[in-house]
């Protein structure tokens, strides 16, 4: 597949290693010119350098019938922007991009944008976890409303408490993205033990939410 990545700093240097690992075609843009000379020497990818927003940049990227866009800019504006002309302009079937704000999900569905996901390194998370891109890619075919992600601080007396994801008893299309314990971000796996304390950041089809947050509050 043909993906290109759009701004992001440690978001988008994980997401290349995850994508270059399957051997996709991705290229990067990003404007701050010290980061595209670091990605340029870790990553044997085309780097550009410049705003993603703007048009000229996206023409010199030369990413006319890419597969895939992942907007990783801080602004959800510049996001939805760079989707836009993905789609429009440059015909990229697919559009992924993260929001700050979680009521703007809804809006940028509505406006077209393929995947808006509300949640930090939650785009990451889910190709790490996914055996290839084309799990992680189906995941996101999935239509409106049915992905949702949900946050969770885990008290002592959870049954998940002091368990390990594997061993968790969480639904079978639930995924523990991530893990903030104390102030830290933790990308999990099945050994990984879930504390007291601990925020859960959970990947779930709106159907099997509730499921989810039963099995991990008790309720």
């Amino acid at each position: 597949m043909k993906i290109v990545i759009a701004g992001g700093d440690s978001k988008a240097d994980f997401i290349i290693k995850m994508l270059r690992s399957d051997r996709h075609k991705v290229v990067a843009i990003n404007e701050e010119k010290s980061y595209c000379e670091y990605l340029a020497t870790v990553h044997n990818i085309p780097i550009i350098h410049g705003d993603p927003c703007k048009k000229h940049i996206l023409d010199n990227a030369d990413i006319k019938d890419f597969d895939v866009m992942i907007a990783l800019k801080n602004s959800d504006a510049d996001n939805l922007e760079i989707c836009q002309m993905a789609k429009k302009i440059y015909n990229i079937k697919k559009t992924v991009c993260v929001v700050s704000n979680p009521h703007n999900v809804e809006i940028f569905k509505s406006l077209g944008v393929s995947s808006p996901i509300s949640g930090t390194y939650v785009i990451a998370n889910l190709i790490e976890q996914a055996s290839t891109l084309d799990v992680f890619m189906k995941s996101l075919e999935l239509e409106e409303d049915k992905v949702v992600i949900t946050e969770l601080i885990v008290e002592p007396h959870f049954p998940v408490a002091n368990k390990k994801i594997m061993d968790s008893g969480l639904p079978k299309n639930v995924i523990i993205g991530s893990i903030i314990r104390e102030g830290k971000m933790i990308i999990p796996d099945g050994s990984t033990e879930i504390l007291s304390e601990d925020k859960l950041i959970i990947i779930s089809s709106k159907e099997d939410q509730l499921k989810a947050v039963s099995a991990i509050g008790g309720k």
